[in-house]
């Protein structure tokens, strides 16, 4: 649910980096459609001996049984935890012999699984990957000792006022949508939870018409296209059932919850229902956010909460655009005492953004670090990898890097204003408060 504010980079290191990564006006990589209905992104790159994939598949948490909160995430960590050829510690060794990397985890709209490898090791490495996304054994000594690691993680996460503070937030804003499910609901489920809801949730999403994979490095198509056919041939497509799925109620007022907790800093959320990354004013909202509140030491509500009242060490707020429309939030950490202050003032910022024109300074500085940083986001193979996937999943297009500076440039001041209007609503937000309430004395 939180988003840290990324640390300010000098103009000038900008410009390099732009140089060097840059807007290329070579396409993203190539889009291939296999027989067996999965997806390819290939981005070929022969500098280095390397090979890099990522894979989103079709079953997070999104599509697990509303009544088996967790089914998806546990599914997704067992996959690397046995397999019926091998244990899990032979995968461990066999993938730290070749000196590579893989992974599955969990999300809410994708499982993800990753691999790295050294272009010389890539038979091994897919035969790994391959062999853990379709032939798991799903051990009930592997599930017993998950089971208790997660219920145990989510207890110690009973003690951190932040997570505390999100999980209610985002209970509030999404109801009985899959983005609403909370760690209580998790640790409720879990204890109840058999060998079969794994294999059947497997089953069911596992397959390959339910993925995409982004491969990037040293490898031709044609050797790729060969190596996926060998080793995901026995995948199957599956019809895919519809879901119905509870859409978040349309808050009328504003509503608090207020969590009491023995601590000396106040934890604060607040916000309400926001957008999808398909929405077309995705480009709007980023720029109006980060100015807000998401430009760390250079947004409103840094420079007034912070640095002008020096009420609170960190304040920020973000857009989760997510397939579905996510949350905009305001996170706060400040003194017990000055919670009621500090609320006031994010919602006097708030109307301040939605009442008059950003100035042309704050529009143009917003436009420059975020056009600026974007090489950021591809200067490695796996955030290339992660970049393709997300340009399918949300269909983007391959010239994606090529169009985003144009996006970002369109946006005006009246743009700001009009989405500032639209997506925040201080009128009817839910507010979170995790503090020592004697001393916070709220009066909302």
């Amino acid at each position: 649910m939180r988003q840290r504010y990324s640390i300010l980079i000098p103009v000038f290191l900008l410009i390099v980096l732009f140089t060097r990564v840059g807007y290329s006006a070579e396409p993203l990589g190539k889009r291939i459609v296999l027989d067996n209905g999965m997806i390819l992104l290939l981005s070929e790159k022969h500098d280095i001996p390397m090979v890099t994939m990522s894979m989103a598949i079709k079953a997070g948490s999104m599509v697990e049984p509303a009544d088996k909160p967790g089914l998806a995430s546990i599914t997704a960590s067992l996959l690397t935890h046995g397999t019926t050829k091998r244990t899990a510690s032979q995968i461990s060794r066999e993938i730290d012999f070749i000196g590579g990397s893989l992974s599955v985890s969990g999300g809410n709209d994708f499982a993800s699984a990753n691999l790295r490898v050294l272009a010389k090791d890539l038979r091994t490495g897919l035969d790994l990957l391959s062999d853990v996304l379709l032939n798991p054994v799903f051990d009930q000594k592997e599930i017993d000792r998950k089971v208790k690691e997660i219920l145990a993680e989510i207890k110690r996460q009973k003690e951190e006022p932040g997570i505390i503070a999100g999980e209610a937030f985002a209970k509030m804003v999404f109801g009985d949508h899959p983005y609403g499910r909370t760690n209580d609901e998790v640790a409720a489920f879990l204890p109840k939870l058999v060998r079969q809801d794994i294999i059947d949730f497997h089953s069911m999403r596992y397959c390959p018409n339910n993925a995409v994979i982004a491969v990037v490095g040293d490898v031709s198509e044609k050797e790729i296209r060969q190596l996926l056919d060998e080793y995901l041939k026995s995948w199957k497509k599956k019809d895919q059932p519809l879901q119905s799925i509870a859409q978040p109620q349309v808050r009328e007022k504003t509503v608090v919850q207020k969590i009491e907790k023995s601590i000396t800093q106040a934890n604060i959320e607040m916000g309400n229902i926001g957008i999808s990354r398909e929405n077309p004013d995705y480009y709007a909202v980023m720029i109006m956010n980060y100015i807000l509140g998401g430009g760390g030491f250079s947004s409103r509500l840094m420079d007034d909460i912070r640095d002008n009242k020096g009420l609170a060490y960190d304040v920020h707020s973000g857009f989760i655009a997510r397939k579905e429309p996510g949350a905009f939030s305001v996170s706060i950490q400040t003194k017990n005492e000055s919670a009621n202050e500090v609320i006031e003032e994010t919602f006097k910022e708030i109307r301040r953004i939605q009442k008059e024109l950003v100035t042309d300074k704050e529009l143009a500085d917003a436009k420059a670090y975020i056009t600026g940083s974007f090489p950021l986001k591809m200067d490695t193979y796996a955030k290339i990898a992660g970049m393709l996937t997300s340009v399918e999943i949300y269909g983007l297009g391959l010239d994606y890097p090529q169009k985003y500076p144009g996006l970002i440039n369109l946006v005006t001041r009246e743009d700001i204003l009009r989405v500032a209007k639209k997506y925040l609503h201080p009128d009817a937000m839910a507010i979170v408060v995790v503090a020592d309430l004697k001393k916070a004395k709220l009066k909302y």
